[in-house]
């Protein structure tokens, strides 16, 4: 190792001594390979490992996972987060997935290693004799979680962050010469338990990784130096006011200047203030604070998400004419306040377009340390048209502030807990202490930068968490202007906390659709009571079908068992071929949810913003596959960026309509609205309106009157109005709205139905019971459509929403829908006479909304039915809607939506798919390919199914425990 290192050494040795003279900071990159061992009993500490050379290797930065090493995965794991369906362990037909060499665990993206406990890194450096005389510091970006640092034989203090470099003063201990650092890092909750579902650390997201992922290095500093160099804006009066502190290890007094300038470096137009120098002296040995503020001047460039121009700003000590010491941030001129419930970058009002980050990062099980790799994230998230990222429960590294700043990205980091499942807040545990430790480093590292704009001390804590809060937010307040703060992010149960600033909250948010779909609706009553700021918390999450395809970019730490599982269930049970089907159509069902929701807050006067959970999907949780890109922020297929950011984006045209589907004897009545955040208002906007056919064909069309639109939500605009009495068939069509010369534009599906649908002659057997006629009719060769709506047996424990799956089934326990959205055979001639895609859309609400479903376990394997509602992926039942087959000698239709003759013009919908498959019957087109008995039909009328889901464990999740959030603590009190 020694001889290794000593040519490298030899070579910073003579840099150094070449550019010490025009760069007072050097340092010695620690990177590479560093010497390992594992310390499964604690006894490190004990033995004096760091006096020797340990027995192992791996490369840093990296985790130990990365470098595979720890332990195997096995059913014995201890895993850090939440289980609250452990049926995974004891349901017969996943049984050869718990066998060793072939173990797939659900709940989470499986690692390469597991590992929490103790382990030892050690190096050996060569220290060059001109820092003989320099402050030494050790630089160990992003350490997991405790690091304990040894030096020769000396111990040279403890860190424990998991949201800011760890830094340790290694003046005392390194000489000019060899030394050997020994790091030992815990990555156990101890006495400060931030909650093991938090996603600082659960295996839920990033996981419990034990290492260093970011910069490594040793420092060196002139004897004095700055410290703690903190930037002010303020926009107002032109100025930035810099606050700093100046050390001074010499054993003399220090008498010198204070040099100061800033200039842009990312805009177009170059801007600087000239350097400004302030004398200043300093005791021998002393610290002190200074003050300084820096005229910016006229041609100060300001940032915002539009136009995110920066500044870096460089304060150097300055003695005899010469520079001693200096550093440099970058910061940005912006406000970021508020005013009564509206959010307001540099005095103009802003809509927080957001979504939550949970440091998904499969490839590596940790986040990025790269400012490229930031940027990629946040291109593709202003590319779906947001402005705004939250990180639950963590804090990112500095390249995601960097990287925001770069793209105009207003962030809401948070303390790094969830003090709730194993944890709580207010009751003189550590982890109250902490989290203003952790909130106060985040300040000192990150709080120059400008998309740093919002601050919450975690996620929905249990405890005596009010008090905590609003002490929490109130000593913010009163320390930092730049940011504003809430309590914590929390769902809709949790108490509000009256000194928040704004609020993320849930409870406002979702979609009604137990009642009929409309876009007329608002959360004005929602919000009504808050005169803050309401941000809505972890917004949508509707879930999609998995994406196996996606199982090949497992390329890194992480595995996709999970997905695995599901796939290889999937076959089992009779349906691999139709697992890329089922992802698209609940996808198209997925993004019709998201653009309704984001559409009603956008509706609404005076909401501030949502955070989205998720643009892209959860890896953990049982697996939450609530996004439309994937855990790589990879498009799946369903809906391209352009296409959300047509309801997602700083200008979005609104539609208000009643329905969605009408009878053609009505006339169409839809408000036009827009809501605009934008740089400036729109000046004489015109709205151009059109609808459209199913081909393209524009029947309407027109524009309003030139508007003036200023920032704000549900702006009116105008009205159409358009009789429907020209529509003689079932029809779809497309309202488009667009605002000239802007790429503004967004719309909607209409469907439009015949009152009188067309009379069918037929000798079609309908009934409500699969009686001794209908088998008589069958037997005989005819045809009998079965409406058993109400009367499924066999399925009656799936529970059917037009809605898809909220968050996944595991995680809540089977709690209701089961299912997430609809695969049609949409090429059938049964659908001649009812336009549909091969996915679900508005006009089957009325059809489909609580319907039952048929599980079809006995049926033939290859048997497709017409409509085939999509199983929650834990269980992958084969389920049926509506299906045909050949019965005996006859043929039948069998329906567990309620279809019948005598649907009225409430119903049209449902009226016209029941014309249509009557027609379909009457034809010869009628010929299904499928053959069942008489008796397989009639089972699903009679026997339950054969496999009925248990969960097995007794606790669940806050969110279906009545009162569990108030001021309840679960452990550790």
């Amino acid at each position: 190792m020694l001889k290794k290192s000593l040519p490298i050494n030899a070579l910073l040795l003579l840099l150094l001594v070449t550019f010490s003279a025009f760069k007072p900071q050097q340092s010695i990159p620690l990177s590479g390979t560093w010497l390992f061992q594992i310390d499964h009993d604690d006894k490190g500490v004990t033995e004096k490992w760091y006096l020797n050379k340990l027995s192992d290797e791996v490369k840093l930065p990296g985790s130990m996972a990365q470098n595979l090493k720890g332990d195997d995965i096995t059913l014995k794991t201890r895993w850090t987060g939440s289980i609250y369906d452990s049926s995974f362990y004891y349901n017969p037909h996943l049984a050869k997935y718990r066998q060793p060499g072939n173990i797939h665990i659900p709940f989470w993206l499986t690692p390469a290693k597991h590992y929490v406990g103790v382990a030892w890194y050690q190096k050996e450096v060569n220290i060059p004799k001109t820092w003989a005389r320099q402050r030494i510091n050790l630089f160990l970006e992003r350490a997991h979680i405790e690091t304990r640092v040894f030096i020769d034989g000396k111990e040279a203090g403890m860190q424990n962050s998991l949201v800011a470099p760890h830094e340790y003063d290694l003046t005392p201990y390194l000489t000019p010469g060899l030394h050997r650092i020994s790091i030992r890092i815990d990555n156990r909750i101890k006495e400060i338990n931030v909650g093991p579902d938090s996603h600082s650390l659960t295996d839920h997201t990033q996981g419990n990784w034990n290492g260093i992922i970011g910069k490594m290095e040793l420092q060196a500093y002139a004897p004095v130096y700055i410290t703690n160099l903190q930037i002010y804006p303020n926009v107002k009066n032109k100025t930035a006011v810099v606050k700093l502190q100046v050390q001074n290890n010499n054993k003399h007094n220090f008498s010198g200047q204070i040099g100061i300038s800033a200039k842009s470096f990312n805009s177009k137009t170059v801007h600087q203030t000239p350097i400004k120098n302030t004398p200043f002296t300093i005791n021998a040995g002393a610290s002190k604070e200074l003050g300084l503020t820096v005229p910016m001047g006229t041609g100060v460039q300001l940032w915002d998400e539009f136009s995110p121009s920066l500044y870096n700003l460089t304060v150097s000590v300055n003695t005899n004419g010469k520079s001693i010491a200096s550093q440099t941030t970058e910061f940005g001129m912006r406000e970021f306040t508020i005013k009564d419930n509206t959010f307001l970058i540099n005095g103009r009002p802003v809509f927080l377009r957001g979504t939550v980050n949970n440091c998904e990062f499969p490839l590596t099980g940790y986040p990025a340390t790269s400012v490229d790799d930031w940027l990629r994230i946040f291109k593709i998230a202003r590319a779906h048209g947001l402005n705004h990222m939250r990180f639950h429960s963590w804090c990112p590294p500095e390249a995601a502030f960097k990287a925001a700043d770069r793209t105009g990205f207003y962030l809401q980091p948070e303390g790094p807990s969830w003090p709730n499942h194993g944890s709580s807040i207010g009751r003189n545990l550590p982890i109250d202490k902490y989290l203003y430790d952790e909130t106060n480093r985040m300040d000192n590292y990150y709080g120059n930068y400008a998309s740093f704009c919002m601050l919450s001390a975690g996620n929905e804590p249990a405890g005596n968490q009010v008090q905590y809060l609003n002490a929490f937010i109130d000593y913010w307040k009163k320390k930092d202007t730049r940011k504003v703060y809430t309590g914590m992010s929390v769902g809709g149960s949790w108490p509000v906390v009256p000194d928040a600033q704004y609020q993320v909250r849930g409870g406002v948010r979702g979609l009604a659709w137990d009642k009929q779909p409309e876009s007329q609706s608002d959360f004005s009553a929602g919000i009504a009571k808050f005169n803050v700021p309401f941000v809505a918390h972890e917004m949508g999450q509707w879930c999609v079908f998995p994406d196996f395809d996606e199982i090949k970019e497992y390329t890194g730490v992480y595995r996709a068992k999970n997905f695995e599982l599901f796939q290889q269930d999937l076959k089992d049970q009779g349906m691999g071929s139709q697992a890329h089907d089922f992802m698209m159509a609940s996808g198209k069902l997925q993004t019709l949810c998201y653009k309704n929701e984001i559409e009603k807050t956008l509706r609404t006067p005076g909401y501030a913003g949502f955070q989205l959970l998720g643009l892209q999907d959860f890896p953990g949780q049982g697996t939450a596959l609530v996004g439309v890109l994937n855990a790589f922020w990879k498009q799946k297929g369903y809906v391209a960026p352009a296409e959300f950011a047509r309801f997602c984006n700083t200008t979005v045209p609104l539609v208000q309509l009643p329905k969605f589907v009408f009878n053609n004897n009505e006339t169409l009545n839809a408000g036009v609205m827009v809501a605009h955040s934008g740089k400036a208002p729109l000046q004489n906007a015109i709205f151009n309106w059109s609808i459209k056919t199913a081909s393209g064909s524009v029947i309407a069309q027109g524009a309003f009157q030139p508007k003036y639109i200023d920032n704000g939500n549900g702006i009116p605009v105008g009205q159409i109005t358009w009789p429907l009495n020209n529509i003689k068939e079932a029809t779809k069509l497309k309202i488009e709205v667009s605002i000239a010369n802007t790429p503004f534009a967004n719309d909607w599906e209409i469907w439009v139905y015949p009152v009188k649908a067309s009379e069918v002659k037929t000798e079609v057997y309908y009934t409500t019971s699969l009686d001794d006629k209908a088998k008589a009719v069958l037997d005989k060769g005819g045809k009998v459509f079965l409406n058993v709506a109400g009367q499924v047996v066999k399925g009656k424990e799936v529970a059917m929403h037009f809605l898809p799956v909220f968050w996944n089934t595991s995680w809540f326990k089977m709690r209701p829908p089961h299912v997430t959205g609809m695969l049609i055979q949409d090429k059938s001639a049964a659908f001649a006479g009812f336009p549909t895609e091969y996915h679900s859309n508005l006009q089957w609400w009325e059809i489909a909304n609580r319907a039952q479903v048929m599980v079809l376990e006995d049926f033939p394997a290859e048997f497709k039915p017409l409509v085939q509602p999509i199983d929650t992926w834990f269980l992958n039942r084969r389920l049926a809607l509506i299906y045909e087959a050949k019965v005996g000698n006859g043929k039948i239709i069998v329906s567990s939506a309620a279809l019948s003759p005598a649907l009225g013009d409430d119903k049209p919908a449902a009226r016209q798919l029941f014309n249509s498959l009557m027609q379909y019957m009457a034809s010869d087109k009628f010929n299904p390919t499928g053959q069942v008995s008489f008796d397989v039909v009639k089972d699903i009328l009679v026997s339950p199914t054969k496999y009925q889901f248990n969960t097995f464990t007794k606790d669940s999740p806050d969110e279906l425990k009545p009162n569990s959030n108030q001021n309840k603590s679960k452990t550790n009190e």
